[in-house]
């Protein structure tokens, strides 16, 4: 079992940049693959971001070059650097495990979530 937490969202303005970060408990943090998803206001949950438990790493389409996903597993955090934001990044930020160790951009193959983190970009 294992536990994820995530930190680092705010309000910020069109342009600016935040680091998400997801801490999870355990010792085998490593052999989970991480992602991140969003969902904003009347949407679906969406795939942005995941990284194997080998380093493969996956991007949804909307990133374009604007995200980018790490991990530390000596740490047991995984992050995602939020660049250019815009308005249309306002969401619930989501952390995710996979004990399958895979960069699945599939929302089923993830079996542990974090509570979320708050993203608001202003124009």
């Amino acid at each position: 079992q294992v536990q994820l937490v995530e930190s680092g969202g705010g309000l910020v303005q069109a342009g600016d940049s935040l680091r998400l970060s997801c801490a999870a408990s355990g010792r085998t943090f490593s052999n989970y693959a991480m992602g991140w998803f969003r969902q904003g206001p009347g949407k679906e949950r969406e795939f942005v971001a995941a990284i194997s438990r080998s380093g493969a790493i996956r991007y949804g389409d909307f990133v374009k070059g604007r995200f980018t996903i790490s991990r530390d597993n000596a740490k047991n955090t995984v992050y995602l650097q939020m660049n250019s934001l815009k308005p249309e990044d306002t969401a619930v930020y989501y952390c995710a495990a996979n004990e399958g160790g895979s960069a699945s951009y599939t929302r089923a193959r993830y079996e542990h979530w974090g509570q979320g983190t708050q993203v608001t970009v202003s124009s």
